[in-house]
């Protein structure tokens, strides 16, 4: 572990003066191996949502008998992780508070382990279901967990690539699972789960705590050794762990000197929930992750084939277009992450998501037309706008939302602005999957289109108006700025502690 010594902090507000410096390539190296165990659970969900889509097929083709998984249980084998995962969005957002991040993720893995283990052995449908409800419980660790690891573990310098990559990661594991049962029997699916599953739980072994979790606890000493063991003892990390502290410091102070009444208690807990500095980062964040749902691409990529069929009229080109579309998206995503390098994260995020709201609207327009018969169908011109739209999305709202709303979510009453956050999205993400193939059929695949356009646009319009820039901010610096705090008005109290010894 890193020696590091420090001049004290005064409290007038005096310039930090680092005494040493440590490597910057060891912290950078502990954060991309927590990153990946991170990322490879992502591709893990990635694998889990895009399973239903091949295997749904294939299972059908082999039984020669499409009644064998009707429309109905197919919407649910494919939405079932979305129902099955909101009782435990509360569970797992309790079990942070009380526990930690550690300890409730490895719970999410093994869950995750199980269900692969029964999807791999199941002989009948209601097995592969029960598999797909199994995975509720790790579905749910990615709208709350993995969204607090990632933005109290990485230094705000990494964050945004790494928050990036993580979504990028999700369609690489939809890819890998629409490609594994385009090619091979669907049953390769769950077998890569077990394999990743096994790496991401050796990866915890070496995890720190959350060092934003020990100081909530008052642990100040181990959060020091952990926020220097995960981001150096430079001078920036060294003063984002300062005013970590002395924020903590003095919460805890005002709490402890104020023992309330149950009565006061519930009288708090609705003056936290209607505050300011709650309600209007947990609703931009919640808006910010469902830019990315209102542009359609998730919907489209579950329900790939069938879309891809109606809009071809060949099954075969439909298999060959959903990967296609499927690499584009990857490979989009990963210039996003390159334009999130340079580029203002909201500028990207609305400029990006407008694009693809324009694309959505042509899109509409033109199966709306083939339809009337206005204009002959032309395949390659279907997938082109297909491919189009998809790199505008995933340049975008799919690659910086989950950046831009993980890095909102209040420091404050965290773990129940993350409950909320994620609970309404599995609750809209499981109703809209659930209903997607009656939208599909009601409105057409145009209707559809025109729908998501509509939706796309309330979202980016509101957001225009609110969201605030985040990049190479802290988590403390965004707080303050939706506070309406002032740079440099923070009062500096008490003193980071001295560290002579090794952390």
């Amino acid at each position: 572990m890193e020696k590091c010594n420090y001049k004290e902090i005064p409290n007038n507000n005096e310039p930090f003066v680092k005494l040493k410096t440590s490597s910057d390539w060891k912290p950078f190296l502990k954060q991309l191996l927590i990153c990946s165990g991170v990322w490879t659970s992502v591709f893990l969900y990635g694998l889990s949502v895009g399973a239903p889509t091949v295997f749904i097929p294939q299972i059908r083709k082999e039984a020669n008998n499409t009644e064998i998984i009707t429309t109905e249980m197919a919407s649910w084998m494919t939405s079932a992780f979305g129902f099955s995962g909101f009782p435990f969005v509360m569970i797992l957002t309790i079990l942070t508070k009380f526990l930690g991040r550690k300890i409730p993720f490895v719970i999410a893995v093994l869950d995750s382990l199980v269900a692969f283990i029964v999807l791999y052995f199941s002989t009948n449908v209601t097995q592969i279901l029960i598999s797909q409800l199994m995975q509720g419980l790790f579905c749910a660790s990615h709208t709350s967990i993995t969204i607090m690891i990632m933005t109290e573990y990485i230094s705000p310098k990494y964050r945004g690539i790494f928050l990036t990559a993580k979504t990028a990661t999700f369609y690489w594991g939809v890819w890998a699972s629409n490609t594994i049962g385009t090619f091979f029997h669907w049953k390769n699916i769950p077998l890569f789960g077990i394999i990743f599953s096994m790496y991401t739980l050796l990866t915890l072994m070496i995890w720190p705590e959350s060092p934003y979790w020990l100081a909530s606890r008052g642990r100040f000493e181990e959060c020091a050794a952990s926020h220097r063991s995960l981001k150096g003892c430079d001078e920036e990390s060294e003063k984002e762990l300062e005013a970590l502290i002395n924020s903590q410091r003095q919460y805890l102070a005002s709490s402890l000197t104020n023992k309330q009444s149950v009565t006061r208690h519930i009288t708090g807990f609705f003056k936290i929930i209607t505050s300011k500095g709650f309600c209007k980062p947990t609703a931009l964040s919640i808006l910010t992750g469902l830019l990315a749902f209102c542009s359609g691409k998730l919907v489209f990529a579950l329900y790939a084939v069938d879309i891809l069929k109606k809009v071809t009229n060949n099954e075969s080109t439909a298999y060959i277009a959903m990967l296609i579309i499927d690499g584009f998206t990857v490979v989009s995503m990963y210039a996003g992450c390159a334009l999130a390098k340079h580029l203002k994260r909201r500028t990207l995020l609305l400029g990006a998501s407008t694009v693809g709201a324009v694309f959505l609207f042509i899109l509409s327009i033109y199966l709306y037309c083939i339809k009337l018969k206005v204009i002959p169908e032309n395949q390659y011109v279907t997938i082109g706008l297909f491919v189009a739209f998809t790199i505008a999305v995933s340049c975008g709202p799919l690659s910086v939302s989950i950046s831009v709303y993980g890095e909102l979510i209040p420091i404050r009453s965290r773990n129940l602005s993350v409950c909320i956050i994620a609970l309404t999205g599995k609750l809209i993400t499981g109703m809209s999957l659930k209903m997607a193939p009656f939208a599909f059929k009601t409105f057409g695949v145009h209707g559809t289109c025109l729908m998501f356009a509509i939706f796309s646009v309330i979202t980016i319009a509101t957001l225009y108006k609110y969201l605030p820039e985040t990049k190479n901010k802290t988590l403390q610096q965004i707080n303050d700025q939706i506070m309406g705090v002032k740079p440099n008005t923070r009062q500096i109290t008490g003193k980071l502690i001295n560290d002579d010894k090794d952390v």
